[in-house]
C-alpha cells in the first residue's frame, strides 16, 4: 500500500473502471495522486499544453484571472511590489494583468519560459495557478516558493479541490486531463503549510489557497 506524498499516512486505491490506471487517496489528509507509473512523459505533456488556447484572445480565460485577482490578490496588493507567476504558460495573461496593477512581475514556466528568473530573488507574491495538479513532487515546489517569498509575503495557489467520495472523483471532469496527477484538499495544504512554517490565511471557492510567510 502506498504512503501519502503529503503526510506519509496510508492510502487506498481508486480504480478507473474504463482505463487501466488508478489513484491513491490518503486516509488522513485526503490528497489524491495518480500512481506514478501512469504519469505521462515530458514530451507528451508539452504537446498537450501546446494545444491550449490560453491568451488574451480567450475572454473566458482572461475573466478567470480577473476574478482570481479580485478575490485573492486585491485584498493584499498594497503590500505587493514584486511578484512571480510560476507556471505562467505560453500566454502569460495573469502576469500581464498583475503588471497592469503596478507590480513588477517575473514569469517562469517549465516549457515556455524556462529561465529560472527567480534565482537570488525574493517576492512579495508568488502565484501559481492551475499548476499544482501537474506536480509529482508538490512539497519540493512549495519549499522553493517558501525560499523565494519575502517575510510577510504571500503564496497563492489555484487548483481544484477533489470530491470526497471516490465514485464522484472517478467521474469528475477535472481528473480526466491526462496531465492532472495530483489533487489537494484543504487539509493537505494545511499539513504542507505546517511543515514549512507557512500560515494559511484562507481558502476560496474550493480551488484557491492563500499562504503567508510570517
Amino acid at each position: 500500500m502506498k504512503k501519502c506524498k503529503i503526510c506519509n499516512a496510508l492510502t487506498h486505491r481508486i480504480e478507473d473502471p474504463k482505463k487501466p490506471l488508478y489513484y491513491h487517496r490518503c486516509e488522513t489528509c485526503g490528497f489524491v495522486a495518480l500512481d506514478d507509473r501512469f504519469v505521462v512523459d515530458f514530451q507528451t505533456e508539452q504537446k498537450h499544453y501546446e494545444k491550449h488556447n490560453n491568451g488574451f484572445e480567450s475572454q473566458g480565460y482572461v475573466a478567470m484571472f480577473e476574478d482570481f485577482i479580485a478575490k485573492a490578490v486585491v485584498p493584499y496588493e498594497d503590500s505587493i511590489k514584486r511578484a512571480l507567476d510560476f507556471g505562467c504558460g505560453r500566454g502569460p495573461v495573469l502576469a500581464e494583468l498583475l503588471s497592469r496593477r503596478g507590480m513588477e512581475v517575473d514569469k517562469y514556466d517549465l516549457y515556455f519560459y524556462p529561465e529560472k528568473v527567480y534565482k537570488d530573488k525574493q517576492y512579495d507574491l508568488i502565484v501559481s495557478t492551475e499548476v499544482f495538479e501537474h506536480l509529482q513532487d508538490p512539497i519540493k515546489i512549495l519549499e522553493l516558493f517558501f525560499k523565494h517569498t519575502a517575510t510577510n509575503g504571500y503564496i497563492i495557489l489555484m487548483t481544484k479541490f477533489p470530491p470526497d467520495e471516490d465514485d464522484v472523483f472517478i467521474n469528475w471532469w477535472y481528473r480526466r486531463d491526462i496531465t492532472h496527477i495530483a489533487f489537494f484538499t484543504p487539509r493537505s495544504f494545511e499539513i504542507m503549510a505546517e511543515e514549512l512554517g507557512l500560515k494559511v490565511l484562507k481558502f476560496i471557492d474550493n480551488n484557491i489557497v492563500i499562504f503567508q510567510k510570517c
